[in-house]
C-alpha cells in the first residue's frame, strides 16, 4: 500500500521499477524536496569500505552516505534519464538535498538522474526502465515494426510480380502450343481444298482443250465441204 508522508509534498507509492515517491502536491521548480541522508561512512575506513548496496551516495572521494535505512524516504526516488529533479550535494557541510529542477504535478512521480557510475554498474546491465528510455524502446520497437512490415510487403510485390511474369510466359506458351494444335489441325482440310481445287483447274484445262479441239474439227469439217 501506498505510504503517505505527513506535511510532506510526497508519498511513498508502486512504481514501474518497485517503488517510488509521488508529488502530492503541486511542486516549483528550484524547490527543497528532501534531504538524502544516513551513516556517513569513511572510505579510510576498512569496515566501511567493505560496506556495498545501491543505496550508497557518494559525497566526495572520502565521504559516502549510506541511504539504506527506512528512515531515508529520499531512497525511494527513482532514476531517470530526463528527471525533473537533481541531487544538490554540499560536500563541506556533507548534505545531500534532492532538488525540483522544473515544475511537478500531483501525482507525478519525483526522479532525478543517479550519474553515469550507477548507471553503468547497475541500469545498463539490466536495461533501464524510466519513462524516457522506454519511450525509445518503444519507438525503435515501432520502427523496426514497421520496417519489417514495409520489407515484407516488398517481398510480396516481388513475388507478385515473378508470379505474374511467370503466369503471362505461361499463357503465351499455352497460345502458342494451342496456335500449332490448330494448325496441325486445319493442315489437312487445307491440303485437301488444294488438292480439290488443283483437280478443278485441271478439269477445266481439259474442257478448254476439248472444246478447242472440237472447233478445229469443225472448221476442217467445212473446208472440206466446201471444196
Amino acid at each position: 500500500m501506498p505510504v503517505s508522508t505527513v506535511s510532506k509534498p510526497y508519498r511513498i507509492g508502486r512504481s514501474k521499477t518497485g517503488l517510488g515517491l509521488f508529488a502530492t502536491q503541486p511542486i516549483k521548480k528550484g524547490v527543497k524536496i528532501i534531504q538524502y541522508f544516513g551513516p556517513l561512512l569513511d572510505s579510510k575506513n576498512e569496515k566501511h569500505d567493505a560496506i556495498e548496496n545501491k543505496y550508497l551516495f557518494q559525497i566526495s572521494k572520502r565521504w559516502t552516505v549510506d541511504g539504506s535505512i527506512r528512515k531515508n524516504v529520499a531512497r525511494y526516488i527513482n532514476h531517470s534519464c530526463k528527471p525533473n529533479a537533481e541531487s544538490d550535494v554540499n560536500a563541506e557541510k556533507k548534505k545531500i538535498i534532492i532538488r525540483s529542477i522544473k515544475k511537478i504535478e500531483p501525482g507525478e512521480e519525483i526522479n532525478y538522474d543517479y550519474g553515469t557510475e550507477y548507471f553503468k554498474e547497475y541500469l545498463k546491465p539490466i536495461g533501464c526502465k524510466c519513462e524516457s528510455c522506454e519511450a525509445k524502446r518503444k519507438k525503435k520497437r515501432a520502427k523496426l515494426r514497421a520496417e519489417k512490415i514495409k520489407a515484407k510487403e516488398k517481398a510480396e510485390r516481388k513475388e507478385q510480380k515473378k508470379a505474374d511474369k511467370a503466369k503471362r510466359k505461361k499463357d503465351k506458351a499455352k497460345a502458342k502450343k494451342a496456335d500449332a494444335k490448330k494448325a496441325l489441325k486445319t493442315a489437312p482440310k487445307a491440303a485437301k481444298k488444294a488438292k480439290v481445287a488443283k483437280k478443278g483447274k485441271a478439269v477445266s484445262k481439259k474442257t478448254v482443250s476439248k472444246k478447242t479441239v472440237g472447233k478445229k474439227a469443225k472448221a476442217g469439217k467445212a473446208k472440206s465441204k466446201k471444196a
